[in-house]
């Protein structure tokens, strides 16, 4: 049986806290709190509306901006009183301009794992837009696709070499080279990550997904 808004364990306030989550990265866009009618009005138009406690008034993100949230799924957790939107978004979700509203650090040990090849594309990107002379990818992007494909090659090649070898480590790292070389030629041919996903989602999960029907 699905659960419905009515079903939900809201606050005094009628309110239940909404972390908005992009779907296609994991990154965690902000923290709304939604009540029954917004959590109605989501669903009805897929979009994210929330309750401003501030306004006492409902909202929909992006109605003024533009940056909209397409909502893709909506799950709850096990006491029922806490929602996970995740969204594809249309713009930032501040309204500082960033992309999340977290992007503020109290502290950090290390980058999580999780982000790490978004950290690795976004310095890709950053190294083609503002090429530092002496460093490797800006070499590759003054070079060109010939450059980054014989790479690719010369990769493609030692992965093989390293899994023929059963050398866990060696492949480890000859795949990470790979990976690398792949992303900057991604980056060059102007194919987003999110594109990828979406294409091995619609290959191997949607796909298998219908079979099982």
């Amino acid at each position: 049986m699905s659960v419905q808004p009515d079903d939900l364990t809201y606050d005094d306030q009628g309110l239940l806290p909404a972390i908005v989550q992009d779907a296609a990265s994991g990154k965690v866009l902000t923290l709304g709190f939604m009540n029954k009618e917004s959590l109605e009005k989501t669903l009805e138009t897929g979009e994210t509306w929330f309750y401003s406690r501030s306004r006492e008034t409902l909202w929909n993100k992006g109605e003024t901006s533009g940056n909209k949230q397409l909502v893709q799924k909506i799950s709850y957790d096990c006491d029922k009183d806490a929602l996970l939107v995740q969204v594809q978004p249309l713009g930032p979700a501040c309204h500082t301009g960033e992309d999340t509203c977290f992007y503020q650090t109290m502290t950090e040990t290390e980058l999580p794992i999780f982000d790490i090849i978004p950290q690795v594309i976004a310095k890709i990107k950053d190294r083609r837009n503002n090429p530092v002379p002496g460093t490797y990818t800006t070499y590759l992007f003054d070079k060109g696709i010939d450059k980054m494909l014989k790479k690719v090659g010369e990769e493609s090649s030692e992965v093989i070499i390293a899994a023929k070898n059963e050398d866990k480590r060696e492949l480890t790292a000859e795949i990470s080279d790979l990976l690398y070389h792949l992303l900057v030629v991604m980056e060059e041919s102007g194919v987003a990550l999110s594109e990828i996903k979406a294409e091995l989602m619609e290959r191997h999960l949607e796909k298998e997904g219908q079979n099982r029907e």
